[in-house]
């Protein structure tokens, strides 16, 4: 049993996610919150294993309540709500340690399907929707300073890290260094852990923000 808390201030989004949760045999809505303050203190209070996060809440918006989440609770994922025209709070969430993002409108299957990958420890990106998202606003904002670093890799590691922020999958980061996609696999792994990055969309910001890649790549 997947359990879920909604975060969103828009009671008609809550009752909807309410409904949909309610008729599904694996997922388990054990709370609502209408802003951000309410979200982190259910996530600290019942430890659920996906929080679905609205975006812009009051008294605490979406991107802080996330950074809170996954500061305090690793084990707890973040999915983000958003509209087309939030790219900028998208890449915020993102950065901040959510595991993905949903659009508001996408089908109801989707929108449970996505909570799935995300309970199981996945990105919701899939790599050429990463690569457009990281490409769109990379474009907008000068990458950060100081740039985190990455001193602690072996070098084909940073080879697959710069695929990985490029939004190649295993099979395509195989092929492009002929390696076997378990090793390529065994590689992302040890990224992950070596790099305290939750999943492949974090590896995705901290290949741009290193520099590793650029938009256009």
């Amino acid at each position: 049993m997947i359990s879920v808390v909604l975060a969103d201030d828009q009671p008609l989004i809550r009752s909807a996610l309410r409904v949909l949760l309610a008729e599904t045999a694996d997922l388990a809505l054990i709370g609502e919150a209408a802003n951000g303050v309410e979200a982190v203190a259910l996530a600290e209070e019942h430890r659920p294993d996906v929080v679905v996060m609205d975006l812009r809440m009051p008294e605490m918006d979406g991107i802080a309540a996330t950074a809170a989440i996954a500061a305090a609770l690793p084990d707890t994922r973040v999915l983000v709500l958003t509209t087309f025209d939030d790219d900028d709070y998208v890449y915020g969430a993102l950065r901040a340690g959510a595991s993905g993002f949903l659009v508001k409108d996408m089908g109801l299957d989707d929108i449970l399907a996505a909570i799935r990958v995300v309970a199981g420890g996945d990105a919701l990106i899939a790599p050429s929707v990463t690569r457009r998202l990281v490409d769109t606003l990379a474009g907008r904002k000068p990458a950060p300073a100081p740039r985190p670093s990455v001193a602690g890799i072996t070098d084909r590691e940073r080879e697959v890290l710069t695929l990985v922020g490029r939004g190649l999958s295993n099979a395509e980061i195989a092929g492009e260094l002929f390696i076997s996609i378990a090793t390529a696999k065994a590689h992302v792994a040890r990224l992950l852990t070596k790099l305290d990055a939750r999943d492949r969309v974090q590896l995705v910001i901290l290949a741009y923000e290193c520099g590793l890649v650029s938009p256009g790549d």
